[in-house]
């Protein structure tokens, strides 16, 4: 799809089964030529499911040409009971090229009373360019005991964290202080928190009491990077 009219296509990733199952193995290769313009994300959030055998693996691999931009903002994970997911996610960016990168998930089906039940979540991301990293990260979680205290997620059922990056581009600093200023009155229901990458980008981190805040604090940076980044507004991706 066109939706801007401007030549960017925007792509939603679908998976036939509706979620991910114990065993399944679900490898997604991305590679954008020069000057590409894309925008992938999903119909709706991704539910993972109680597995009592192997986990669900989920790899992602990414390689975004010179002067292209890819903008990677899917749905929230869902992690149900008993469930067992790993998730990489390798992004190599030309110098010139642009990232917006979105990573949430929700700490469980809160709604049904279920936070931290899963039995596994073990998520890593990787980003880098010729020089080498940008960001590497991972986390391996148990959904037992709670993590609602210090060093969890204080009792917010979702976390996200957004990033953008462009290795050639500098002062970074501009753009952490206007995205702290927006968030810092998100109100009780958020917290958020932005610093710069060691070089290339900015990073923002997202602790939301409810989808519904985690998708207006993702739509708020995501705007804003959109347009500090890409020179364009807002993009409705006209989900039902």
């Amino acid at each position: 799809m066109d939706l801007e009219g401007d030549g960017a296509a925007t792509l939603l990733l679908l998976n036939p089964t509706g979620g991910l199952l114990g065993g399944d193995r679900l490898e997604t290769q991305i590679r954008l030529g020069a000057g590409a313009r894309v925008c992938c994300s999903t119909p709706s959030a991704t539910r993972v499911y109680r597995s009592p055998g192997p986990p669900a693996v989920q790899r992602v691999v990414i390689d975004i040409g010179r002067d292209a931009a890819l903008e990677w903002v899917p749905d929230h994970l869902i992690p149900s009971p008993g469930a067992r997911l790993r998730q990489a996610t390798e992004i190599t960016l030309a110098p010139d090229a642009t990232l917006l990168y979105l990573d949430a998930w929700a700490v469980g089906r809160a709604a049904r009373g279920e936070p931290w039940g899963f039995d596994l979540l073990d998520s890593s991301v990787l980003l880098r360019d010729g020089r080498g990293a940008l960001l590497r990260e991972r986390s391996i979680l148990a959904g037992s005991p709670p993590r609602d205290g210090l060093g969890g997620t204080e009792g917010f059922g979702y976390v996200a964290s957004f990033v953008a990056a462009r290795p050639d581009r500098e002062g970074w600093e501009d753009l952490v202080a206007a995205l702290h200023d927006d968030l810092v009155g998100s109100g009780s229901n958020v917290r958020a928190g932005v610093s710069s990458l060691a070089r290339g980008g900015v990073i923002v981190r997202l602790l939301c009491a409810s989808a519904p805040a985690l998708r207006s604090c993702v739509d708020r940076v995501w705007a804003y990077c959109r347009l500090r980044l890409l020179g364009k507004g807002p993009l409705d991706l006209r989900k039902l």
